[in-house]
């Protein structure tokens, strides 16, 4: 590996572990912040629900910035925001100061450090085959990010309370403005056209049937995980679980996360990623119901979370690989932000909804159930998706 391709990917995975390890965390905090501020689960859940959504929201038009002027400027101002709305977070604790600093800053700081800001760097710099196994790395990168941050995070709780905790995260996150500067990647010169096929791009993909079916898979993907990681802690504390097996389940979710975000990247290398998606999907109706149906104990606590993290993330290096193989790399930031945008409707919609029912109906069994029903569609709209590539009428010099 050329030396600049792995200073690329060694600053994209160690942004990945701030980012994606301090947003898994946020879970543990729901009882804590309720509990302190006064205010219903659906409160916080509401603020962590808009993180969600402005994360994806912006990610598409943070993308094509990134496609356009690289992602060393936008990672470090990604970095930037997400420190300060972590800071802001212990600053302005009431319920409209968390829908601003929880919510709304730390989306935008996470939809310029994460997965589209650095899959498209990474993306810039390896050859085409080797795309989805480079996309796996980053992908189970983040998955350590929240093995290794959660523990913490819930240490961190115990001992300083939330508002401590979470000014040392934003130390942490502080660290991605100079890890951004090692982004540095090749960009198309503005005489190959970068610009004059913006639109013909976009119209030829959203007019393509097989990017919509891989949007609405991802929506089912979204739900998932921030229900999960939302809602998980504090289901396990209604029964009766203590917090430190709440930290192993999270941690079990982020340590099998390496292993099948790895492990699916190299798999979509040699065999169709549409298959191995529905497989990924199916298998995730499977767990929740095994979860749902087994007694609830600390075993199979964190048995759930090892299941679920063996598919959490998996999804991503397949997905991106596919949009990359359809479209090529000189928009993939900004097509992937589509694509991860009706991630983040789904996560928006786990986030919040988890929050509604516990408020409404004092469980959670209507969203769990929903998740089953969900993973079993997610698994059957894969089936018929095109992975070929497709000819963006009008194109200047499409990149591979």
């Amino acid at each position: 590996m050329r030396g600049q391709t792995l200073i690329v990917l060694v600053s994209g995975v160690m942004m990945l572990i701030i980012a994606m390890g301090t947003r898994q965390s946020f879970g543990i905090f729901v009882p804590a912040l309720s509990m302190d501020l006064d205010v219903g689960r659906s409160v916080i859940g509401l603020s962590l629900a808009f993180q969600q959504l402005l994360w994806g929201v912006c990610q598409p038009v943070i993308g094509l910035f990134s496609d356009r002027w690289g992602s060393v400027r936008i990672g470090m101002a990604g970095g930037l925001i997400y420190a300060l709305g972590l800071i802001l977070t212990y600053v302005w604790a009431d319920p409209v100061g968390l829908q601003f600093s929880l919510g709304v800053m730390i989306g935008i700081g996470l939809s310029g450090t994460t997965y589209g800001t650095v899959l498209g760097a990474v993306g810039r710099m390896v050859p085409p085959e080797k795309r989805t196994q480079a996309f796996g790395i980053c992908t189970a990168a983040g998955s350590f990010g929240m093995f290794a941050v959660v523990p913490g995070a819930q240490y961190m709780l115990d001992q300083m309370g939330w508002g401590g905790a979470f000014l040392v995260l934003a130390v942490m996150a502080a660290l991605m403005i100079p890890l951004s500067l090692g982004l540095k990647t090749p960009l198309p010169p503005q005489g190959q056209g970068f610009g004059a096929d913006l639109k013909p791009t976009i119209r030829t993909a959203l007019g393509n049937g097989s990017y919509w079916l891989l949007n609405i898979g991802f929506f089912v993907c979204g739900f998932h995980v921030a229900f999960v990681a939302t809602h998980l802690p504090a289901f396990l504390r209604d029964n009766n679980m203590p917090s430190s097996v709440t930290a192993w389940a999270l941690a079990m979710i982020g340590l099998f996360n390496i292993i099948g975000s790895y492990l699916f990247g190299q798999l979509g290398a040699r065999f169709s990623p549409k298959y191995l998606l529905s497989l990924v999907y199916a298998a995730r109706g499977v767990v929740i119901t095994l979860f749902l149906v087994l007694p609830l104990s600390p075993v199979t606590a964190v048995a759930f979370g090892a299941g679920m993290g063996f598919l959490w993330l998996g999804t991503v290096p397949l997905t991106s690989g596919i949009v990359a193989r359809m479209f090529g790399m000189r928009y993939m930031a900004m097509l992937y932000g589509f694509v991860f945008m009706f991630h983040q409707l789904g996560a928006f919609l786990g986030a919040f909804g988890g929050g509604w029912a516990y408020d409404h109906l004092q469980s959670y069994d209507l969203i769990w159930y929903l998740s089953i029903a969900l993973a079993l569609m997610a698994a059957v709209v894969h089936l018929p998706i095109s992975e070929k590539a497709v000819p963006v009428r009008g194109a200047v010099g499409q990149t591979p």
